[in-house]
């Protein structure tokens, strides 16, 4: 199984859209390359490497324990 349809990955990418629509930041305000580019990150088609993922939530001004399923996160 690729690891962009896993379970786990599919709800970080999907809390990290909701938390960038929510805060009306477009694709192309969080590209640093192109709006395709973070658009075939938020449709699974391309997978988000960590220091990209570190990138998302400095730009987003979030934390890892926002986007982390909680059975990932410490006393769960």
């Amino acid at each position: 199984m690729k690891s962009i349809y896993d379970e786990d990955y599919i709800e970080i990418i999907t809390r990290l859209r909701i938390i960038r629509t929510s805060k009306n930041i477009t694709q192309l305000d969080l590209a640093k390359k192109t709006q395709s580019f973070v658009s075939k990150i938020e449709s699974c088609e391309r997978r988000l490497d960590v220091i990209e993922f570190l990138r998302w939530l400095d730009t987003l001004n979030i934390s890892f324990s926002d986007v982390i399923p909680s059975k990932y996160t410490k006393g769960e």
